[in-house]
C-alpha cells in the first residue's frame, strides 16, 4: 500500500471533512430523498434524482477520503528551520526570470494548493527543491516552460 504524507493540519481537515460527511451531509441527503419521495411519482421527480446524485458523490468522497485516511503518513514538521528543504517548510524563493519573490509551504500531494502557497513535494518544483540549501539556484521545467529560482531562505 502506497503511503501519502500529510502535513498534522493536512491530515485534520481531511479528518474533519469525513466526519463532516458522514454526520451532517449524508444525514442530510436522506431526508432530502425522502421529501422528494413524499412527493409522489419519483421517475418524474427532479428533487429526487438530484438528491441521489447528491448522495453518490458523498458516498463517494466518504470513500476516497477514508481511502487517503488509511494510507496517510503524517510527517511532523520540524521545529526549527533546517539547513536543507524538507517536506512541511517553507522555502522563500527569488525567481529570477519574473524578479520577483515566492513563498511555498511543501505539502503532500492532496493539500496542495499553489494559489495558497501549499505546493505538493511530488510537483516538478517541490522535488528539485527537496535537499537544497539557502543561495542554491534551482532549474526546473513545468508545463509553463524553465523556470530559474534561487532558495533565498528556509522556514517553519
Amino acid at each position: 500500500m502506497e503511503r501519502i504524507p500529510f502535513t498534522p493540519e493536512g491530515f485534520q481537515r481531511l479528518k474533519s471533512e469525513l466526519e463532516r460527511l458522514k454526520t451532517v451531509e449524508r444525514r442530510d441527503v436522506v431526508k432530502a430523498i425522502e421529501e422528494a419521495r413524499a412527493h409522489g411519482d419519483i421517475s418524474e421527480n427532479a428533487e429526487y434524482e438530484a438528491a441521489k446524485e447528491r448522495q453518490a458523490h458523498i458516498e463517494g468522497r466518504i470513500q476516497e477520503l477514508t481511502d487517503r485516511l488509511a494510507r496517510a503518513e503524517v510527517i511532523e514538521i520540524p521545529k526549527k528551520a533546517p539547513s536543507r528543504v524538507q517536506f512541511g517548510v517553507k522555502v522563500r524563493l527569488w525567481d529570477l526570470e519574473a524578479e520577483e519573490e515566492v513563498v511555498y509551504r511543501l505539502v503532500g500531494p492532496y493539500e496542495s494548493e499553489v494559489e495558497r502557497g501549499l505546493l505538493s513535494v511530488t510537483s516538478p518544483l517541490g522535488r528539485a527543491l527537496i535537499g537544497k540549501e539557502v543561495g542554491e539556484e534551482v532549474e526546473v521545467r513545468t508545463p509553463a516552460g524553465v523556470r530559474h529560482l534561487e532558495i533565498l531562505d528556509i522556514e517553519v
